[in-house]
């Protein structure tokens, strides 16, 4: 009885050996995953929406640079860092509008919106509007501020310009986000849809030579920095006046 009991125990072990190492190695495995990702080792692929919206994340941090600075310039051009806007209405140029909207938005994603009809496709020619018009404007805060100063005779337009953009823009990034982009994923399939993404950041690389987002997430954190607007906290709201 012994004997079997014995016989038994070494094939019941030999049968859970390859189990428990199987268990381990994959334990291991997804471990390393975690790490790589939390490392950010594994990159995980973004799809086209995605991409597109947190490119406006981008632009509109530069949007809230352009709202912070205008009451400063008007009141006092010297007090505010033109390097610093300028740095920003480059990005502007660079990473919106010669990447996001001529690459991206008028090239793929406004023709397939305004084939499909619907609200969405209203708003094409308005959205192409005012791309054109945001590309006067970052020409005009561009020449205003190429001499690392603002003069104090045009202070008050460069600040009218800056909150006539950033108006502009804040309705027309949230239009897209919640109407046009939507509408753009619904007209592709989803295979179409898949590989749009991974041409988007084909592109991207092209235009940049590598990750552009990191790049221009990395160029606007400075700007904040140089103007006094890095630390998220100085945006908190007040607490409220209760009577």
């Amino acid at each position: 009885m012994a004997e079997i009991d014995r016989r038994t125990s070494l094939a019941l072990g030999g049968a859970l050996l390859p189990a428990l190492l199987i268990g381990a190695c994959k334990a291991s495995s997804d471990a390393r995953e975690h790490e790589n990702a939390q490392a950010g080792g594994d990159e995980q692929p973004v799809t086209a929406n995605e991409d597109l919206m947190r490119e406006h994340g981008v632009l509109r941090r530069i949007l809230i640079v352009y709202r912070e600075a205008a009451p400063k310039i008007a009141a006092n051009p010297a007090q505010v860092d033109a390097a610093a806007l300028a740095t920003a209405a480059n990005l502007f140029r660079t990473f919106g509008e010669q990447y996001h909207e001529e690459k991206l938005e008028e090239q793929h994603i406004f023709p397939a919106v305004a084939k499909a009809g619907g609200a969405a496709a209203n708003l094409v020619d308005t959205l192409k509007a005012q791309h054109k018009r945001g590309r006067e404007i970052t020409d005009f805060i561009l020449d205003q501020t190429r001499a690392g100063r603002i003069a104090t005779g045009q202070a008050e337009a460069v600040a009218r310009a800056m909150l006539g953009f950033t108006r502009m823009y804040e309705a027309h990034a949230a239009r897209e986000d919640t109407i046009v982009f939507p509408a753009f994923k619904a007209a592709m399939g989803q295979q179409h849809y898949d590989e749009l993404g991974e041409k988007f950041e084909e592109i991207e690389r092209q235009q940049f030579g590598g990750d552009g987002f990191d790049m221009a997430v990395d160029k606007v954190a400075g700007v904040e920095q140089a103007l006094g607007l890095g630390d998220l906290a100085i945006f908190t709201a007040p607490p409220l006046a209760r009577g």
